[in-house]
């Protein structure tokens, strides 16, 4: 078996990943994890199955079998105890060299050269192979540094066109919130198209950037408005009680005293919220977040788009080329970090794998 990588190394994406800990899959029931894939009925078979064969608990045994303990968070999310995605990438390729898997670095895929070979750029010059099965898993379009750059798609016909997904937003500040970028916010509750997210965004000189806007991806570059919550556990109504009449008291110092919102939070209000109501409890409940779209494709965490399943069967073959799997995010499927991404990626290349050991066997 040999496995052609495009770049100087192996898995630069994964290690990326687990710079500040390897989030591997998040431990969760069956229905939970696959609705952040969408509704459960809207997944395309192939993908259902292949989380079905290999989800979360599956992925913490494998993440085990190669030496690597792991835990589990208060949020559900699982990493490994070294934290870190080098210890778990090290005992894999062991795994795979010990089992006879010869690894290639800098032989980039450039497309078929009819039927099932494939071309190839290596640094002894244009390579042709015709392998009995092969398996693409070649990405999506970004973080191209890593080396997923999306070029592959140009050798496909069903391929839906790729967005940024798990991506910042951009937002032209006031000159007034320099001092705040850097800063979380916390505790407050992200919403757009119908969907809310409770998780924290960094404020940064470009923009907005953090967990709390990744799973309003869909909606954000679909043009829905972004509201913000800044006392998702209060109803308007209590808001308004707690910040009473405004009297003498500065809008500042009623947020801070009365309500907590102080920091970047009490800074966004004045940045999205002017001119500021008699009535601030409606406001505060629902600021209008004003923006400039998403961050650019390339800085996106992940992509949405790709090769659709319709050109593929059950197995994940294509349908107009036996023997060639695909599988990973070079799929057109979608969900938020957390755990989904690596999941998906590794349950997905495993059923393409044990299909193409199947196809060579028959």
């Amino acid at each position: 078996m040999l496995i052609a990588e495009g770049m100087p190394s192996p898995a630069r994406k994964l290690l990326m990943a687990g710079k500040s800990g390897l989030n591997i899959t998040k431990d969760e029931p069956a229905d939970a994890f696959r609705a952040a894939f969408g509704a459960g009925e809207a997944l395309p078979p192939a993908l259902r199955d292949a989380f079905r064969e290999f989800g979360p608990q599956e992925v913490m045994e494998w993440t085990r079998g190669l030496g690597q303990e792991v835990f589990t968070g208060s949020t559900g999310r699982v990493f490994p105890t070294a934290w870190k995605a080098s210890p778990l990438l090290r005992a894999w390729l062991r795994r795979l060299s010990d089992g006879g898997v010869e690894l290639r670095t800098r032989w980039r895929w450039t497309g078929f050269d009819g039927g099932e070979v494939s071309r190839f750029e290596t640094p002894q010059g244009p390579r042709l192979l015709r392998p009995g099965a092969t398996i693409l898993a070649m990405g999506g379009a970004s973080w191209r540094r890593l080396g997923s750059d999306g070029a592959w798609a140009s050798e496909f016909a069903d391929v839906a066109p790729f967005a940024p997904s798990n991506m910042g937003l951009l937002v032209d500040w006031s000159p007034h919130m320099a001092r705040h970028f850097g800063e979380p916010v916390k505790g407050a509750a992200w919403s757009a198209g119908g969907l809310v997210s409770r998780g924290e965004v960094v404020v940064s000189a470009r923009g907005l950037e953090g967990g709390g806007l990744y799973p309003l991806s869909r909606p954000l570059r679909e043009g829905a408005p972004l509201r913000l919550d800044l006392l998702p556990d209060l109803s308007t109504e209590a808001v308004r009680q707690r910040l009473g009449p405004r009297g003498r008291e500065t809008v500042a110092s009623r947020l801070r005293k009365r309500l907590g919102i102080e920091g970047a939070r009490a800074a966004l209000v004045q940045e999205w919220g002017r001119p500021l109501p008699d009535d601030l409890a409606p406001l505060l409940k629902a600021l209008p977040v004003r923006h400039s779209g998403p961050r650019p494709l390339d800085e996106a965490i992940s992509t949405a788009g790709g090769l659709r399943f319709s050109a593929l069967t059950g197995d994940l073959m294509l349908h107009d080329r036996p023997g060639v799997f695909a599988a990973g995010e070079m799929l057109d499927w979608e969900a938020p970090t957390g755990g989904y991404l690596l999941t998906a990626c590794l349950a997905t290349g495993r059923r393409a794998g044990r299909a193409a050991a199947a196809w060579l066997s028959r």
